[in-house]
């Protein structure tokens, strides 16, 4: 290929690409722009939030573009995170979102508090925060559903979160490193039911599965071979008792810490059927 055409298909790649969504105060009538505009990556977004950063760095972080918003006498902080993929911006949605409160359907997700919104859409993450005390909520959820219809990609939930059992389940969440404690998996779903823990991690290729799956046998030593996706092993281990782990493809998965009057490998195999 001659530089003129490798050019032409770069710049034809590049109109394609989808745009990197801008913050911008006018969304929502009223509003302007006070200061100038932040720009963060991760070699220097300690400089923004300090204690927060690493909070934002183990799910992925890339940038961040924000602006500051104001109203007469309120202000709101904008805020626009790319994370690496979608599963990372899902992730830091769902460890700093609250629990006790709804969440709505707003791109991928999002949450509407008083002083705060969120919504994940893609791999972006989206924040707008009131610095005045009192209740923002209606103009925080317009500045929500404006901000994400700028955000190309996708407003389903990541695959993985429909294979995880619904029944009994107390929480679901991304774990950005060493899910259940082990560094050998190094991120993935987990999901707390009240008779186990479910998980799946993806890996970069059926063979980097199935060479972590060699040093996970290696690691616990005393395992039982057991018919599950394209191999699986089970055993019982002091600190994550009862479990099954299993790969299928690119996916390793399974259950820890099973209850008595659960089976282990029963529940490893409906996991494993689940996975696409």
């Amino acid at each position: 290929m001659s530089h003129g055409t490798l050019a032409a298909a770069l710049l034809a790649a590049a109109a394609l690409a989808p745009a990197q969504p801008v913050p911008d105060c006018k969304v929502v009538p009223g509003w302007e722009q006070k200061g100038p505009a932040r720009a963060y990556t991760a070699d220097d977004l300690f400089e923004y939030m300090d204690g927060n950063a690493e909070g934002y760095l183990i799910y992925g972080f890339r940038k961040m573009n924000g602006l500051t918003c104001a109203k007469g006498e309120v202000e709101f902080l904008m805020d626009i995170s790319e994370m690496v993929d979608a599963d990372s911006a899902y992730g830091i949605f769902t460890a700093n979102r609250d629990p006790k409160r709804p969440v709505e359907s707003i791109g991928m997700a999002a949450q509407i508090q008083p002083r705060r919104a969120t919504v994940v859409k893609d791999r972006y993450y989206v924040e707008v925060a009131a610095n005045q005390e009192g209740d923002h909520t209606a103009e925080l959820k317009a500045f929500a559903t404006a901000l994400e219809k700028r955000i190309s990609g996708r407003t389903t939930l990541p695959d993985a979160i429909s294979w995880f059992p619904r029944e009994k389940q107390q929480s679901l969440r991304m774990v950005p490193e060493s899910v259940l404690g082990l560094r050998l998996l190094k991120r993935g779903y987990m999901g707390q039911y009240d008779y186990g823990k479910a998980f799946l991690v993806r890996e970069t290729s059926p063979e980097a599965a199935a060479a972590v799956m060699e040093k996970l046998r290696a690691r616990f030593g005393n395992t039982h071979p057991a018919q599950v996706g394209d191999e699986a092993f089970q055993l019982s281990e002091k600190y994550l008792g009862r479990m099954c782990f299993f790969r299928k493809g690119q996916y390793l998965g399974g259950w820890a810490n099973v209850a008595e009057g659960q089976d282990p490998l029963a529940l490893a195999a409906a996991l494993s059927s689940k996975v696409k």
